[in-house]
């Protein structure tokens, strides 16, 4: 392991940095070494899922909003999900925790490290390793600006004019800002904002800085470590500043660290990329990412119930392979940011495209755009609550069918091999806040509102509401699919061509002793279908028979116990 360390950080850093380097990072090893609790419960099964929220997502009065959040899903959700990933907690200064100002603390604001240690007590807990980028408003870069060490060398500064045209830019910003340091006015880059500034990696105390943050998250009970924005991680002038192969060689010694000294702790990466770059980040399949986030997953499933039709969402899904038994998808359909349409370039046609952005505005959404090489720009994500997304919110359509319709794309998700993150709003049925982005400006604000505890416990306990509806539909899921280790993260899956109307999954245990063949309908009309099943087969979801040709209401979903002939 020695050796990989050393070559390794030869290949980042030099031969004549890499033995010193390899040596302060031995002495963080053995710091933290026996120091990591280890949970009795490390693999994952078919009974994971992870909610996806923010640390102040609901409120009351007079609490700490971690404490209420750890009450509520003490009381809701306990049986329902397994873990809890609370977005940035720590002190920051914008886009909603994601500009950390101190990595080592929580925000007082939402609580303390003891509202954390309650979380993980019931929960599995995923923290983010916001590493690509620091606060400009945090002590680092303050000190950065004085000219203080060892933080000198802590960002990235530009001089002269040179070509940048190639870097790869998420958003339509500026990728360099001007600030005013101890030694004059120094150009920084800033790829995400002029108040995240980029931190420099290519300074090997960055690398155990940030390392030796990880492993604190691993102490404080993460078992699951979220990579943000990782593929900008590495800049050098002259390349796209993405996917470059020193971002893929930190993600491989983190792992290798973690494996040593916390291997019950999964990395999953962030990149909300083209799908060929973002599987990428699971390495050779034992090197660098447990999971990935599964992104083009989102914008093909809203193609699929815009369209009625299941074909490229089968054709896609047949081609997703996973590279060793140790890695798998992280399947999400809505998260706090917006639906991204990159990931989906190449698979759906610019036509295509082009209609879920006029979808998404004529269901009252906003559309985020990036800047090109060329200067020009594109849509780069679709910022709408996903029920929204999927039913005209101005529309007289009974709310049952956009219930169903909503459920059905959530049980698709389900179904694929993985583990579910399901974002706070999606599970209790949120529609747009408009009112929210008229007053931070932000697109990204329509689906991050932050809920009254009291109102939500009314409206959950209402079963006519929208939230109790959903919140309902949503535990049956949850409970099924937790019932057949055929829907096991490391599992098999194998599509079928049922018709265009019906997205068909056949799942499979690891030992390959449980099958679920997983129906769906896409369209808003009964489908007759005729199934490969030997014989009458039960519904996990409603107990009921079914036989070997029958019909699926509109947006109705069927997850069968079943053997099937030819396999």
């Amino acid at each position: 392991m020695q050796t990989f360390y050393t070559t390794t950080l030869r290949e980042l850093y030099g031969d004549e940095l890499a033995p010193a380097v390899s040596e302060r990072l031995r002495e963080l090893i053995n710091r933290y070494r026996g120091r990591i609790p280890k949970p009795e419960k490390s693999s994952l099964t078919e009974r994971d899922a992870l909610l996806i929220t923010y640390g102040d997502q609901i409120w009351e009065r007079g609490k700490a909003p971690l404490q209420t959040l750890a009450e509520f899903c003490e009381m809701h959700l306990r049986g329902v999900v397994s873990g809890i990933h609370i977005l940035p907690f720590y002190p920051s200064s914008s886009d909603d925790g994601f500009s950390v100002k101190d990595y080592r603390a929580v925000d007082p604001a939402l609580g303390d490290w003891n509202d954390i240690a309650r979380l993980g007590k019931s929960f599995r807990l995923m923290f983010d390793g916001v590493i690509n980028h620091a606060s400009a408003q945090g002590e680092w870069f303050q000190k950065f600006l004085r000219g203080e060490e060892p933080y000198r060398d802590y960002f990235i500064t530009v001089k002269g004019e040179p070509d940048l045209s190639q870097v790869v830019r998420p958003r339509a910003l500026p990728l360099l800002t001007e600030f005013d340091t101890a030694s004059g006015k120094r150009k920084v880059w800033t790829t995400f904002s002029a108040d995240q500034v980029d931190l420099n990696f290519q300074n090997p105390a960055v690398l155990l800085e940030i390392f030796d943050i990880l492993l604190m998250y691993a102490e404080r009970g993460a078992q699951f470590l979220r990579l943000d924005a990782i593929a900008y991680l590495w800049k050098q002038i002259g390349t796209s500043c993405i996917h470059l192969p020193q971002t893929h060689k930190v993600i491989q010694l983190l792992r290798a660290v973690l494996d040593e000294v916390a291997p019950h702790v999964y990395l999953i990466t962030e990149t909300n990329v083209p799908h060929a770059d973002n599987i990428s980040y699971f390495g050779d399949g034992t090197n660098e990412a447990q999971l990935v986030y599964n992104f083009a997953l989102p914008p093909l499933t809203l193609h699929t119930f815009r369209t009625g039709d299941a074909s490229v969402l089968s054709g896609w899904t047949s081609t997703l392979t996973l590279p060793s038994a140790r890695t798998t998808f992280f399947n999400f359909l809505a998260s706090h940011d917006g639906v991204g349409l990159n990931p989906v370039r190449g698979i759906l046609s610019s036509a295509d495209i082009d209609s879920l952005v006029a979808q998404t505005l004529a269901h009252g959404g906003l559309i985020s755009h990036k800047r090109n090489a060329d200067g020009s720009t594109s849509p780069y994500e679709m910022n709408i609550n996903y029920f929204d997304a999927l039913s005209n919110p101005q529309s007289d359509e009974p709310l049952e069918i956009q219930v169903d319709r909503f459920m059905a794309a959530q049980a698709v998700m389900l179904s694929l091999v993985g583990v579910p993150g399901i974002y706070f709003h999606s599970l209790f049925g949120s529609r747009n806040w408009r009112e929210g982005v008229e007053i931070t400006k932000h697109n990204r604000t329509i689906n991050r509102q932050k809920l009254s505890r009291d109102e939500l416990e009314k409206q959950l306990a209402d079963p006519n509401s929208l939230r109790s509806k959903v919140f309902g539909r949503y535990r049956q899921l949850l409970s099924a699919r937790s019932s057949s280790s055929a829907f096991d993260p490391h599992g098999g899956q194998q599509v079928l061509e049922l018709g265009k109307s019906v997205f068909a999954l056949l799942r499979v245990s690891p030992d390959k002793s449980k099958q679920v063949l997983c129906l769906q309908n896409v369209t808003d009309r009964e489908v007759q279908i005729r199934t490969p099943l030997k014989k009458a087969a039960r519904d996990l979801l409603t107990n009921r028979i079914h036989d070997v040709s029958f019909s699926l209401g509109p947006y109705q979903t069927a997850w069968l116990e079943v053997g099937l002939s030819g396999h």
